[in-house]
C-alpha cells in the first residue's frame, strides 16, 4: 500500500472530529457576552468544558485553552500513521520552551527568577526532561539540531549578552528543522505549509523592522531562507515603500495577504491586519486537502484550524478583560477551519 492509502482511515477520523470545532455562532456569542465571566460560561457549554473545569480560576483560562489544544494533538497522534507529521506542528513549541529555559538561566545569573510557568506542554519534548538536559548541559539526545544550537546560543550570550541574537539563531534553527522534517515526507503539500510558515515569519519581521527604521542590510539577518519568497527578494522589497509591496509580490501567493494588510490605514492597524492575513495564508496552504480523502495535509489543516480556534477564543476573552469594542475584536479574528 502507498503512504496515502494508509491515510484514508486517518482522514476519516479527522472528518469525524470536525464537529468538535466551534462554529461561527459560538464565537459570536463570546463576542456578545457582557463580560469575561459570561464569555467563560458560553465556552463552558462547548468541548472546552472539561479543560475549564480543571482550571476554574478566570485568570487561568490560558491553561484551559492549552489543555484542549494538547488533547486534540494527542488524539490525532494516536491514529495518524506518521507521528512525525503531528510532531512537525509541535516543533515550534519545543523551540519556544528552549527560549524560556535559556532566558530563565540568563535571568537567574543576574539574580532574577526562572519563569518555568511560561513553558508549554504542547512540544514534543517533555518540559521536565528539556529543563534537565539544558541545565545539565547534556544535549546529546535532543532532536531538531538542538545539541549544536543550544551551545551556540549560550556562546552568543556569553560573548555579546544580546538576547535578540540568541533568538535569531534559534528561529533559524526552528525553520531549518521544520524544513528537514517536511522534506522527509516527499509530499509537496506538507512542504508548502512549512514554506508558508517561513513566509509569514519573514513578512512579520519585515514590517516590524521597517517600523523601527532599520537598514535593509541589518534587516536581512532577521530573515529566513526556505520560504516561497527568497531572502534577496525580501531585502530588495524592504527598501521600497509599503504601497508598492503588493505590486512587487503579484506573482507570489503571499502577495495577496500582504496587500490586504497594507490597505489598512495606520501602522498599528496594518500590523494587526498582517498578523491575521498571514495566519489565513498558512491555512490556505493546506485548505484544499479537505477535498481529498488521503492527503497528508489534512492532519496539518485540522491542527492549524484548532490552533486558530484557540487563538480566536483567546482574542475574544482578552477583549472582554480589556473592554475592547466588538468591531475591533472581530477584525482580529482568524478565518476558521
Amino acid at each position: 500500500m502507498s503512504r496515502r492509502e494508509y491515510y484514508r482511515y486517518a482522514v476519516a477520523r479527522i472528518r469525524a472530529m470536525e464537529h468538535l470545532l466551534l462554529d461561527a455562532g459560538v464565537i459570536q456569542r463570546l463576542l456578545d457576552a457582557s463580560d469575561l465571566a459570561e464569555a467563560l460560561k458560553v465556552l463552558g457549554e462547548t468541548c472546552y468544558a472539561r479543560s475549564l473545569a480543571e482550571n476554574v480560576v478566570h485568570e487561568r483560562y490560558d491553561a484551559a485553552l492549552e489543555a484542549e489544544l494538547l488533547s486534540s494533538i494527542m488524539e490525532l497522534r494516536a491514529f495518524v500513521p506518521d507521528k512525525e507529521l503531528v510532531d512537525l506542528f509541535r516543533i515550534q513549541y519545543d523551540f519556544h520552551n528552549v527560549k524560556v529555559i535559556l532566558k530563565s538561566s540568563f535571568l537567574a545569573k543576574r539574580g532574577g527568577k526562572k519563569r518555568w510557568e511560561l513553558m508549554t506542554s504542547l512540544g514534543t519534548i517533555p518540559t521536565d526532561s528539556l529543563i534537565v538536559s539544558v541545565e545539565s548541559e547534556d544535549y546529546s539526545l535532543l532532536p531538531y539540531g538542538l545539541p549544536s544550537l543550544i551551545p551556540a546560543a549560550l556562546s552568543i550570550w556569553e560573548q555579546t549578552g544580546d538576547i535578540v541574537e540568541v533568538e535569531k539563531l534559534l528561529d533559524a534553527g526552528l525553520f531549518a528543522a521544520m524544513l528537514k522534517v517536511a522534506e522527509g515526507f516527499d509530499e509537496p503539500g506538507v512542504l508548502k505549509w512549512v514554506k508558508a510558515r517561513i513566509d509569514s515569519e519573514n513578512f512579520r519581521n519585515l514590517l516590524r523592522l521597517k517600523r523601527f527604521g532599520m537598514s535593509a542590510q541589518k534587516a536581512a539577518a532577521f530573515l529566513h531562507s526556505g520560504g516561497t519568497v527568497s531572502v534577496d527578494t525580501l531585502v530588495q522589497l524592504f527598501s521600497e515603500p509599503f504601497e508598492s509591496w503588493g505590486r512587487a509580490l503579484f506573482h507570489f501567493e503571499v502577495g495577496g495577504a500582504v496587500s490586504k494588510a497594507l490597505d489598512e490605514r495606520g501602522f498599528d492597524r496594518q500590523i494587526a491586519a498582517l498578523e491575521k492575513a498571514l495566519d489565513d495564508y498558512c491555512r490556505d496552504a493546506v485548505s484544499l486537502a479537505r477535498y481529498s480523502q488521503d492527503a497528508l495535509e489534512n492532519v496539518l489543516a485540522y491542527l492549524w484550524g484548532k490552533e486558530m480556534e484557540v487563538k480566536n477564543i483567546r482574542i475574544a476573552l482578552v477583549s472582554k478583560g480589556a473592554s475592547t469594542g466588538r468591531d475591533e475584536t472581530r477584525r482580529m479574528l482568524r478565518n476558521g477551519y
